[in-house]
């Protein structure tokens, strides 16, 4: 990988993204109004089985920034929940307990696996709950998450630590595991525009039951609303339980996304 190599050999660490890219962050606003022009099309993508969702909100967020991707998916045939817990102020230990007793409500109520999407903060815990609870959880999809690499390249990572008590550099062996392989099938979309995470702290590793799904011009505050990014969570969750087959990239918003193995040579 030619380009993390040096950047990593010029700086030693991942950078966050650069200011150009975190003022171009207001066009999130423009990829919401997209969502909603383009809902027809997106009312196109494959229908749900009634398993519930899980929706994780990022750093600062709550169930408010989730509400339109659970609308969407309870109108595909759903049960998206929210998580209940107010404003997002991060810390990955202190919520633990807590995450995980909202998934096992999930669970008890419906009596199904619960898919978890976690948008970047969000996609951390989602990740964590995986293998916390694997028995509880059908698939993980995070948008524009942190879990792997260097963890210090965002443009969050200051307040986070300020807010949440936690250093980055703490529970490292929490944090391997997170950016390891998952029991249970995973998909990450990511945007190399990302104005807040650099977007190689987003990828996971492929495998047979894992995949980075790459969307061009994405903002990170508008990625859980981005037209393309909504399709591509609802293909992922209509895959059948225990079942997992790369995403097609072919469809209304396929000029969306990247080639598979670019992030691989990348």
């Amino acid at each position: 990988m030619p380009v993390a190599r040096d950047e990593a050999q010029a700086s030693g660490r991942l950078r966050p993204p650069g200011l150009g890219l975190l003022f171009a962050e207001a066009r999130g606003l423009f990829e919401f109004n997209a969502s909603l022009l383009l809902s027809p099309v997106l009312m196109c993508a494959p229908r749900g089985d009634g398993h519930p969702v899980l929706a994780l909100p990022g750093f600062l967020a709550s169930d408010l920034s989730m509400a339109p991707m659970r609308r969407y998916l309870n109108e595909l045939g759903y049960q998206a929940n929210a998580w209940r817990m107010g404003r997002n102020l991060g810390g990955l230990a202190r919520m633990r307990e807590a995450l995980r007793g909202r998934l096992a409500e999930i669970h008890a109520e419906t009596g199904r696996k619960v898919s978890l999407v976690g948008w970047s903060l969000g996609g951390v815990y989602a990740r964590d709950l995986a293998l916390q609870a694997p028995d509880l959880v059908r698939s993980v999809i995070t948008l524009g998450s942190p879990f792997a690499n260097d963890l210090r390249a965002t443009n969050a990572t200051r307040l986070y630590e300020a807010l949440s008590g936690e250093r980055v550099e703490d529970m490292a062996e929490l944090r391997e595991a997170i950016a390891g392989d998952l029991p249970v099938p995973a998909s990450s979309i990511y945007s190399r525009s990302d104005g807040v995470v650099n977007w190689r702290t987003c990828l996971l590793r492929p495998s047979d039951r894992a995949e980075n799904i790459e969307v061009h011009l994405a903002s990170h505050i508008g990625l859980g609303v981005n037209p393309a990014a909504l399709w591509a969570v609802a293909d992922r969750l209509a895959q059948p339980e225990g079942e997992f087959s790369p995403f097609d990239r072919a469809g209304p918003f396929a000029i969306a996304y990247a080639p598979p193995e670019r992030a691989v040579s990348a």
